[in-house]
Order: C-alpha cells, then structure tokens, then sequence
C-alpha cells in the first residue's frame, strides 16, 4: 500500500518514468544505452514506491504505553529539562531514518493533541544532535490526564518536505497514522523522566509496534 501523503510525488514520478521509457525506447538507437536508460527509469520507480509504502501495522493495547512513532534506528537517549510543553525533567530518544525505511508517522501515545507549533530552519543531516534545535521541524505535543509526551518532526539533509496532517483538539490514537517527513529524517520523542525506558542508543523501531516507554 502507498500512503496518501505520497500520491503526488508518485504520480510525478510514475509520468517522467512513461515519458523518458518511451523516448529512450523510440530516439535512442544504441541498445545498451537504450535498456541502461530505461533500467534507470524503472529502478528509481521503484524506489520511489519503497519509500512511500505504507504497511498496517499492529501496535500493542493499553493506555500507558509510548509507542515509536517512526521506523528507524535509535541513535540518542539522553536526560534533558523540557521546558516548552512537558515542563519538567525527561527522557529525549531519538530515532534516526534512513531513505530505506518506511516515513508515515504515527502518534505514540492514546490522548489528545494539545499542542503544535512549525519552526523553519536548516537541513542539518538528521542524525546530527543540533539538528533538533536548528533544522526545519514541527513540534507536537500529546496529553493525557496529567501525562504529556512531546515529539518533533524534523527535516534531514535530503528532506525538504514535512506532513502533519493534524490541529490541536485532535484526538489521538497510539499507532494511528497523522503524516510523514519525506526523503531521510528523524523524530525526536520525549518522555517524562518517570517513565520506564523500554529502548536504548542502537535499537531499531517500527512505527505503531515498538514500546518506547511505560508512563503511568
């Protein structure tokens, strides 16, 4: 399955793969360079289709649970003060993904969306620690009764494009799916300090299926 937020850069893709086939096909007249070009064609068409594929996934019950809201691979967990929503001590991961790796993004916790804010910037490449603080992201903050968690989309280097397809009042549901960064990215997840920490630095997650953290 393709995700929706994918439909246009697929249908761009899909007709320059026709065209440029097609005229390799009837103007080019050395073979090899004919099959080369139309072997290019239809191998960036497919990974065109890789990235943007959107697989159901089956993320575990229960209200307490911090779910990963990207595939990828964690590159940083580390204790900061968070002081824009939670307010207090926490535990910051950081899940690092490639062009390989599947970009729809899902919510991580059971709640409400009370709070969200975009903030344009640079294109740090993702695994880069400043880039949470300088790169193009959004930020996006979840509750429930007196638990918050607040997580960040942000751009890579190759990534110019980030979905969000959300508004504060929404009512979230852990593993359903809200958007997605497009081309190489990284989402910053933190967590209470309270929290019991399920992953460390070098674990991989699947969106919508791996527990981060239990927070009572």
């Amino acid at each position: 399955m393709i995700t929706k937020y994918g439909y246009d850069v697929v249908g761009v893709v899909l007709f320059v793969v026709v065209a440029g086939s097609a005229l390799s096909w009837f103007f080019i007249d050395t073979k090899v360079v004919k099959f080369g070009l139309i072997a290019f064609f239809l191998i960036f068409l497919l990974f065109t289709l890789n990235f943007f594929r959107d697989p159901d996934r089956m993320n575990p019950p229960g209200d307490e649970l911090v779910i990963a809201p990207a595939d990828g691979k964690v590159v940083l967990v580390q204790e900061i003060h968070e002081g824009e929503y939670l307010k207090e001590d926490a535990v910051q991961v950081s899940i690092f993904m490639s062009p390989l790796d599947v970009h729809v993004n899902r919510y991580p916790l059971n709640g409400i969306v009370g709070y969200y804010r975009y903030f344009p910037g640079e294109f740090l490449v993702a695994f880069d620690e400043k880039s949470s603080l300088r790169n193009e992201r959004t930020h996006i903050g979840l509750e429930r009764g007196s638990t918050k968690v607040l997580f960040k989309q942000i751009a890579g280097f190759v990534a110019r494009r980030i979905v969000a397809d959300l508004r504060v009042g929404d009512r979230a549901v852990a593993g359903q799916r809200f958007g997605m960064i497009k081309f190489g990215s990284r989402v910053d997840v933190l967590i209470p300090k309270r929290a019991d920490l399920k992953v460390k630095a070098g674990d991989t997650t699947v969106a919508g299926e791996t527990v981060l953290a239990i927070v009572s």
